[in-house]
């Protein structure tokens, strides 16, 4: 009797309201790994899939936003729990998809940790910072509050595969967004694995949203939407991110592009998605 068997190959499936369906289209692809070899098969997301990711974020924006800062920076920390019992799997694809031997996949691994902490760490710090109270010439208070723009679309670093894809996503959702995601279309494993922890890391359902698929096919789908109201053109190129701005420009998005040299975890990548709302509150009777 022959020991020999057939590997079972992993289907990868979307991230969507805190499901995690296959493409209404039933499309896959295959996923290789940097030296070229078969890793797995990813959901080759459709448009309807990228429309439904944006409702379920609409859904979850309001219940995110009005959680308690604090709250909001547990759910966050907890995410950085799971993903801490889990590295050994998140450092082995990002490897695998990166091209890197353990030793370099395993510090990628800890500074993406280490991010995810950054971010829940800034949920209860972020008004003191883009908010505060300004002098006026009469019987007023005078506030600027830091409010979320809303649903942010994020078009995922195409080859950071892990650290780049946690800065573009929980910028806006430590600020109060919710997210759909275009994962990196070579590299998706890990950021398709960190989606699934947010299932026992107490996300609500919509929070994040994870879409993979071909980019060229559904980021127009995403920049042209006209229930989102930012942008993030991290992973495409220059060329590519203006065609999209302009497609944004119709339901007039904030659109975030990244500078050349500017580190992936300034402040500008908080701010990218915050308005600010003025009150005014009479002092006295």
């Amino acid at each position: 009797m022959s020991d020999a068997r057939l590997d079972v190959r992993k289907t990868y499936k979307l991230l969507i309201n805190g499901a995690f369906p296959r493409s209404e289209s039933g499309r896959s692809y295959e996923v290789t790994s940097a030296k070229g070899a078969f890793l797995a098969n990813a959901a080759q997301g459709s448009r309807k899939d990228v429309r439904d990711a944006v409702t379920a974020a609409r859904g979850a924006q309001a219940k995110w936003w009005n959680a308690t800062a604090y709250n909001r920076g547990q759910v966050i920390y907890r995410l950085a729990e799971m993903a801490e019992s889990r590295r050994d799997e998140l450092a082995e694809h990002v490897a695998l998809a990166e091209g890197m031997n353990s030793r370099t996949s395993q510090k990628t691994v800890s500074a993406s940790i280490d991010r995810i902490v950054w971010y829940a760490g800034w949920t209860d710090k972020i008004a003191q910072v883009l908010g505060g109270t300004n002098p006026v010439a009469g019987p007023f208070f005078n506030f600027s509050i830091p409010l979320p723009s809303g649903v942010v679309g994020v078009i995922s670093v195409q080859e950071s595969s892990l650290l780049g894809f946690v800065d573009a996503v929980l910028a806006p959702i430590c600020v109060g967004n919710t997210v759909v995601a275009l994962a990196s279309e070579a590299r998706p494993t890990p950021a398709v694995l960190l989606g699934e922890m947010t299932s026992s890391s107490d996300f609500p359902g919509g929070v994040l949203n994870v879409v993979t698929g071909l980019t060229g096919e559904l980021a127009p789908v995403l920049a042209a939407h006209e229930d989102v109201d930012g942008l993030d053109l991290s992973g495409v190129t220059f060329e590519v991110g203006d065609e999209l701005a302009a497609l944004a420009a119709g339901s007039i998005k904030r659109v975030f592009r990244p500078h050349e040299k500017e580190s992936d975890s300034s402040l500008r990548r908080l701010r990218a998605f915050v308005e600010t709302s003025t009150v005014w509150h009479t002092i006295g009777q």
